[in-house]
């Protein structure tokens, strides 16, 4: 049988220059590069099969770019030749019965959507259901949580106390104040194993209780430091002890606006009979159900999450320590805190959020 070798490929002298320059700029993509190669060495007249010996590559391969390259020059091989068949495509009526059922209906017994409820209930496939749900931004696996607020004095007490972080008051210190109480000192039952390459650290889910603590602390909205003191209860007592802290490690010639919650301690008699021999601290009530008015709760959110959920504590002494050096580094390069959003802003978002509330009825 006689071995026919195919015939050089003929072309000029600008497609040559050109192969070549895309054979050498470190610019062109390897895919492209690669299939210059083929061409060039095609027309120097090489056999195929020595050419695929040469690049690794299957024999099929350089038959099928010498054939794009004779049909259209060049351009055949800067380009991926369209692959067959086309993606099927949902009608519109479809798109729509999706996204109406994802807003308005619910999967029977289940509180919630997922891809394989909606898929199965729609007759399509469980890409098509992630692909509806991508492109109208719906999550029905994600649930957020809100909280309006009942106080009838809503509006006085938020002007009161967003007016406090906007436009402190001359000669004054703004401190944000609360008490994260009933820390619980736990220890854990098994010791956990410690994180490494392609493994998270674990710790057991079970757990031995050693007691507990209460965190009084006052954030100083001028420069973000934080007073810190544990007690062991969370009573009238003892928040007129940490009034006392305060007290010592401000400034005595300035007034103290303290912005703190309506738990019943703050309001008490003998933290009443205290404030009125001290005159420089002034408390500022937020408003009921709105803690988020009280920047103190972002930093409890940090000491939590830094020294508190994943510590292991044997007792409720070592839970102390790891608070006070946790608030002994914050004070060393403290992160100050700003209010950006002015009262109206708020209400405004607040109306808006009664009326799409009220629309539900």
């Amino acid at each position: 049988m006689a071995n026919h070798t195919a015939a050089a490929l003929s072309c000029d002298k600008t497609q040559r220059a050109t192969l070549e320059c895309l054979q050498s700029s470190g610019k062109t993509p390897q895919k492209i590069a690669l299939r210059a190669r083929i061409i060039l060495r095609a027309i120097r007249g090489e056999a195929n099969s020595a050419i695929a010996k040469a690049l690794q590559i299957s024999r099929p391969t350089v038959l099928l770019w010498r054939k794009r390259f004779a049909h259209a020059g060049v351009p055949a091989i800067l380009v991926d030749a369209p692959r067959p068949g086309r993606k099927k495509t949902l009608s519109p009526k479809k798109v729509e019965a999706v996204v109406q059922a994802t807003l308005h209906n619910r999967p029977p017994g289940k509180t919630h959507w997922s891809t394989r409820d909606m898929a199965k209930a729609q007759g399509i496939s469980r890409m098509a259901v992630q692909r509806i749900w991508r492109q109208h931004n719906l999550q029905p696996h994600r649930l957020q949580t809100f909280k309006l607020s009942r106080d009838k004095n809503f509006v006085a007490k938020l002007r009161d106390v967003v007016g406090l972080y906007l436009n402190p008051p001359q000669k004054a210190l703004v401190l944000s104040v609360d008490e994260k109480s009933q820390i619980q000192a736990l220890d854990r039952s098994q010791p956990g194993l410690p994180m490494k390459k392609g493994r998270a650290a674990t710790m057991t889910h079970d757990y031995k209780r050693n007691g507990t603590t209460t965190l009084f602390a006052a954030l100083n909205m001028l420069d973000g430091k934080v007073i810190g003191e544990c007690l062991p209860r969370h009573r009238s007592q003892e928040f007129v002890k940490f009034l006392k802290t305060i007290d010592k490690n401000t400034p005595p010639e300035l007034d103290l606006h303290l912005i703190v919650d309506n738990y019943s301690t703050h309001k008490s008699p003998p933290v009443q009979h205290w404030l009125q021999r001290h005159p420089r601290f002034h408390l500022h009530f937020i408003p009921t159900g709105s803690s988020w008015l009280n920047m103190i709760e972002r930093w409890f959110r940090d000491i939590t999450d830094k020294a508190i959920r994943r510590g292991v504590f044997h007792s409720v002494a070592s839970l102390i320590a790891a608070i006070e050096k946790y608030l002994e580094l914050h004070n060393a390069a403290p992160k100050i805190f700003v209010w950006t959003k002015d009262a109206d802003t708020i209400l405004a978002k607040v109306a808006k959020c009664k009326e799409a509330l009220g629309t539900l009825h």
